[in-house]
Parts: C-alpha cells; sequence; structure tokens
C-alpha cells in the first residue's frame, strides 16, 4: 500500500484528507500523489462567459493552495508529487485510482464542489478502483498503529475492503472483527479472522446480536470502546447506499462516523 491518492480542493476537509495522507505516507513508507482537481461549473444559457469566468476564478484558487501545500510538503519528510485534473470529482478520482492503492477523500459534512459529500463519494465507490479511506471533516489524521475495528458480514464487498488493508492492519496495536446479527451468505466472521491470521494479523473475533439496534450503533459503539483509529468496512456505491448493506451500515456509518472509514467495493 504504497501509492496514496489525496483529492486536494479548497474546502473545510482539506487539513484533514492531508493529515490522514501524511500519517499513511509515513507509516506505510508511500508516495502521496496529490491530486489537484477543479471543478467545471456550469451556468445554463450563458453563452459560455459565465462558466469560463468562474472556472478562471476556481483555478486561481487552487493554484494559491498547491503553493501553500507544495511548501509545507517539502518539510514533512515524505515523498509526494501533483497532478491536475478539471471535471467530474469521482471520474477524475477514479482515473487515478488505476495506480493507486488508497484514495483520500471526504467521509460526511456540507457540500465538496457544490455537491452533496455522499453522492460523490457514493459515486467514487462505483468507479474507484481501490478502497477509499473517507476522513470526517473534523478528524485529526489516522491512528495507524492503534485499535483497528474490522466491520465483516461476509459480503463480498467486506472480502475487498479486508484484503486490501491487509498490509495497513499488521501495524495496528490490534484487530476487532466485529459481525452484527446473521452475516450474509459468506464466509463467517471466522474465517475472515482465519484469512488474516495466515498474514500474521491476529484479530479477536466479536459477535454481537443487534437487540433491535442498527449495526452502525454497535460498530460506533465499539469503536468508542476500543478508541479505534479507523473502522474497515465494505460499501455499495451511488444508487445502493440506500439499500441494506449490513442492515444499511453504509449510510449511516458515513454520516455519523466520527473516526475515519477504510471502504473497499
Amino acid at each position: 500500500m504504497k501509492n496514496i491518492l489525496l483529492l486536494v480542493h479548497e474546502d473545510r476537509g482539506q487539513e484533514a484528507r492531508l493529515q490522514a495522507a501524511l500519517d499513511l505516507a509515513r507509516s506505510l513508507d508511500g508516495h502521496i500523489r496529490c491530486a489537484d482537481v477543479t471543478p467545471l461549473p456550469v451556468f445554463p444559457i450563458d453563452g459560455g462567459w459565465a462558466t469560463g469566468l468562474a472556472l478562471t476564478e476556481s483555478r486561481k484558487l487552487e493554484f494559491e493552495l498547491r503553493e501553500r501545500l507544495d511548501l509545507r510538503l517539502a518539510n514533512e519528510g515524505v515523498s509526494y508529487d501533483w497532478t491536475d485534473d478539471i471535471g467530474d470529482i469521482a471520474r477524475c478520482l477514479a482515473n487515478q485510482s488505476r495506480l493507486s492503492d488508497l484514495i483520500i477523500f471526504n467521509c460526511k459534512h456540507g457540500e465538496v464542489f457544490d455537491r452533496e459529500t455522499r453522492g460523490a463519494l457514493g459515486d467514487l465507490l462505483v468507479e474507484a478502483r481501490c478502497p477509499i479511506v473517507a476522513v470526517p471533516d473534523n478528524a485529526v489524521g489516522l491512528n495507524v498503529t492503534g485499535p483497528a475495528i474490522v466491520a465483516w458480514d461476509g459480503s463480498e464487498p467486506a472480502a475487498v475492503a479486508l484484503r486490501a488493508v491487509t498490509p495497513l492492519l499488521k501495524l495496528a496495536r490490534s484487530v476487532r472483527l466485529v459481525a452484527v446479527g446473521e452475516t450474509a451468505d459468506g464466509p463467517s466472521v471466522q474465517e475472515a479472522a482465519a484469512y488474516l491470521s495466515r498474514h500474521d494479523v491476529h484479530g479477536k473475533v466479536l459477535m454481537i446480536e443487534s437487540a433491535g439496534e442498527t449495526p452502525d450503533v454497535h460498530l460506533l459503539r465499539q469503536a468508542d470502546i476500543d478508541q479505534a483509529g479507523y473502522c474497515v468496512m465494505g460499501a455499495y456505491g451511488h444508487g445502493r447506499l440506500n439499500e441494506k448493506l449490513f442492515g444499511g451500515v453504509t449510510r449511516r456509518m458515513i454520516g455519523a462516523a466520527k473516526l475515519p472509514l477504510i471502504l473497499g467495493r
């Protein structure tokens, strides 16, 4: 997990994304690719004049941000480079993700590029070629060496996420695999733990009865108890966020999480 794709944009989630990328790059001896994406504003029936003016202003702000981050990253002791793009956020990042191991994106709160965050995240989940680290705007980095939570329901997205982040889980002080209620028609949580053990990751299994509460409530409660640095889980993308996945946990976790989520699909 050496290639980390970082969304760079002047919004209130930028610092949280940057700190998460720095924590991951230092812990994994990785390389940060800063994806400076400028949205293409569209104004109906403007003859292109207003669109061009807005784009020029956006590019100016992005250039100023890049200058500031360049100075900062040069003193952070990590390997990094830049890529520039104009267009749809999800499509631009998905194209860059073909040679990336992780994408750092927003988790929730407000809008990104004049779009509701979860909508953009859902689109990215569909198109991305690697797991997404979805960071809450007020998060302070990502505690790579702290405890980690793995949400398990036996589904293919959960398995994809688990396999992809196994190198990261090796760095965690402890790993807890949590299954809430009945799992999907797939490997059990014990089989998932056995898979990790063959990679020298010895996770503890926790099976929880739902007791009338949705799985996200149990997961977030356990994350607080363990003081987890992040949570690994499977997810569906746009168009399926309102369907049930692990009891609807994708949609609710994105909205309520206080810790970074690593989402695979």
